[in-house]
């Protein structure tokens, strides 16, 4: 209906039970269809806190990714606040697919909830040291898109970052890693930082 251009608002409700399905297809139809026509002042958003969180800490890792992909979507400051703690626990998940997919919704957690970055950051420099490439892909990926805003807060990650740029065989992380070290505001004070 909302690809039809229908207002789904009245559909709200039974999009978060579909959402809290048992069975998978239809909480990805849930989760699909909350991150299709909720918007930041839904009425029952934060009816969905409890059902993210319970499918964040699923077993099935498939549910957990799911429910991040539509927090990605429908993420509001509440909701950034609400579930901070459940994703940053996450990052210690056995598999890295998890952890790659909780570092790239943190940063859309980030953007509405700036706290959580206080918070995460440690964790988040943790994952530049991580054993998966995918993992640590992401995590320049998100610090580089963060520094485009204060790119003095991200400095002391210079060590790390030469290590990665001496090291990686990863060409479109090598990039992101140059970006970063060139954004203007870094520029003055990154040479002593990226010297042997």
């Amino acid at each position: 209906l909302h690809m039809f251009g229908y207002d789904m608002t009245w559909a709200s409700f039974h999009v978060i039970e579909v959402m809290s399905s048992p069975k998978m297809a239809y909480k990805l139809i849930g989760y699909n269809a909350a991150a299709a026509s909720f918007r930041q002042d839904t009425d029952v958003l934060m009816l969905c806190t409890n059902q993210i969180k319970k499918d964040l800490a699923s077993n099935n890792y498939l549910e957990a990714a799911v429910a991040m992909n539509g927090l990605a979507q429908i993420v509001t400051p509440e909701l950034g606040r609400d579930l901070c703690g459940d994703l940053i626990a996450m990052l210690n998940h056995s598999k890295p697919y998890i952890r790659k997919r909780v570092i790239l919704v943190l940063y859309k957690v980030f953007l509405k909830y700036p706290e959580a970055l206080r918070i995460a950051f440690p964790k988040l420099r943790e994952k530049l040291n991580d054993q998966d490439p995918s993992v640590v892909s992401a995590a320049v990926n998100v610090i580089c898109e963060l520094a485009r805003k204060n790119p003095k807060s991200y400095l002391p990650l210079a060590p790390q970052l030469y290590g990665l740029l001496t090291s990686s065989t990863n060409n479109w992380m090598l990039i992101k890693i140059i970006k970063l070290v060139s954004l203007p505001k870094l520029s003055a004070d990154s040479p002593r930082y990226f010297t042997e």
